[in-house]
């Protein structure tokens, strides 16, 4: 794709576009070609009604409204009926049925990345209606920003209002933006294959047999989870945005090192972040924002958060997740002291303050409680593991530590992620390690790519594909 973008299609843009939309339909087909459609006429329909409402936002301002809702119903109920009806069919039949919702349950599966690029498309209508951006009359700027492949499994959750014209511009070749595109991919794998797949194994062998380990080792999978889910995630966005630079595609960060947060606002501010602020600007604002009364805003707060956990996926665990995580926003909202902390942690200092660490370890605390109901199968198993965590009868060393060598030298590995991220905490383009001295570079990142081959595993998916 490289190869193509730069050297065969280099001095035209719609070349480049073209082949952009090709490779990204290419790479779904590759998951399962029948849904194609599906993606494309996601797509063809944001473009034809940006057109109707770009034509209609002046004169006729309730006919662009129309075709704004139209665009929005069409693609929430699409999505709304592959991730969401079995399972409100389900709860349905539990409540009134006895159970049986074997007549009623579609069991369609559920199309790869849906949930981006669904989100994507709402966005372009929403932006031209409110005069951000204009209508696109060439489609290919729009099919390529919907599709992008780095970006469709998933996200991160681009607007339109900055990849899109990007797709409007020739792109030319940089070598420094190729250069750190490829550190940043390389960052990204160790993050993802040396760090959370690793993670992965202790995690699922804990979570398959909870009821026979100590709680301490209950809580030391808690906490390798929530490195494993941050690993995971933040490593895909950071491959995703360096294949996007040696296409001359810039997108914007989606993680800004959320466990050095000093609070749980500041976490949410940090994590997901194309996911949070696309919430906050379509859904919370709209609704008043932090600009109403106080009851008001506490109801604004808890409607996005379950909105925004279930849209991660249709069970009573994400609605859980999405509960307890709007709760904690509460006590601050009724006693009006929430600290912003929008300055980097340590500001000016190698190390943080007593207060600052203990602010951060709190906060990765409330963080991994969460993680907890989010990898739960069920309520019932969230519900085994906490209480096994909870009794204090079985706190002791944990065995999993202790008996395998190999989760000491993945300590070894967290400890370089840590490190590796504090130091690069103020660069707001932080790509990966990157030092003054070249060669100590070229050892790093042949020390990482090794670790990467040696630790692959071909089976090992992302976990926020599933969404």
């Amino acid at each position: 794709m490289f190869i193509l973008h730069w050297f065969v299609c280099g001095g035209n843009l719609r070349a480049q576009n073209g082949l952009i939309v090709l490779a990204s339909y290419a790479f779904y087909a590759w998951w399962d070609w029948r849904f194609l459609a599906l993606l494309a006429g996601t797509s063809l329909l944001c473009w034809g009604c940006g057109l109707a409402v770009e034509r209609w936002r002046e004169s006729a301002p309730q006919r662009a409204l129309f075709f704004n809702a139209l665009n929005i119903v069409i693609n929430l109920g699409v999505l709304a009926l592959f991730k969401y009806y079995d399972f409100f069919a389900q709860s349905f039949a539990d409540a009134f049925l006895g159970g049986n919702a074997s007549g009623i349950l579609l069991h369609l599966a559920l199309p790869v990345g849906i949930s981006f690029y669904t989100f994507k498309a709402l966005a372009y209508t929403i932006e031209i209606r409110r005069g951000t951006i204009p209508a696109e009359r060439d489609p290919l700027p729009v099919l390529a920003y919907i599709s992008f492949f780095p970006q469709l499994l998933a996200g991160p959750i681009e607007r339109p209002q900055h990849l899109i014209p990007q797709f409007k511009q020739l792109r030319t070749f940089s070598y420094e933006q190729a250069t750190d595109g490829c550190r940043q991919i390389l960052w990204g794998l160790f993050k993802k294959v040396v760090v959370a797949d690793n993670c992965a194994v202790y995690v699922n062998e804990v979570w398959d047999n909870i009821g026979s380990e100590a709680g301490s080792t209950l809580l030391l999978a808690a906490i390798l989870f929530s490195v494993q889910i941050y690993g995971d995630f933040s490593g895909y966005s950071d491959i995703s945005i360096g294949v996007g630079k040696l296409l001359g595609v810039r997108a914007r960060k989606n993680f800004d090192m959320p466990y050095f947060s000093r609070g749980i606002a500041e976490f949410w501010r940090k994590w997901h972040i194309s996911l949070t602020s696309w919430f906050r600007d379509y859904v919370y604002i709209p609704m008043g924002g932090s600009r109403c009364p106080k009851g008001r805003v506490i109801f604004n707060t808890l409607v996005v958060f379950l909105l925004s956990e279930l849209w991660h996926g249709a069970d009573w665990t994400f609605v859980l997740w999405g509960a307890y995580n709007g709760l904690l926003f509460v006590p601050g909202l009724l006693s009006g002291h929430r600290p912003r902390y929008r300055n980097t942690v340590a500001q000016g200092r190698m190390l943080p303050s007593l207060k600052e660490l203990g602010l951060m370890l709190f906060t990765f605390g409330l963080a991994t409680f969460g993680w907890i109901l989010f990898r739960a199968d069920n309520l019932q198993q969230a519900g085994a593991f906490l209480g096994g965590i909870g009794h204090l009868g079985t706190l002791k060393a944990p065995l999993l530590f202790f008996v395998t060598p190999r989760i000491r030298l993945q300590m070894i590995f967290i400890c370089c992620l840590l490190v590796a991220e504090w130091m690069g905490r103020k660069n707001p383009d932080f790509s990966g390690i990157r030092t003054r001295y070249k060669m100590l570079n070229w050892c790093l990142y042949l020390a990482i790519a090794i670790l990467v081959f040696w630790f692959w595993h071909n089976d090992s998916a992302f976990i926020y594909q599933q969404f």
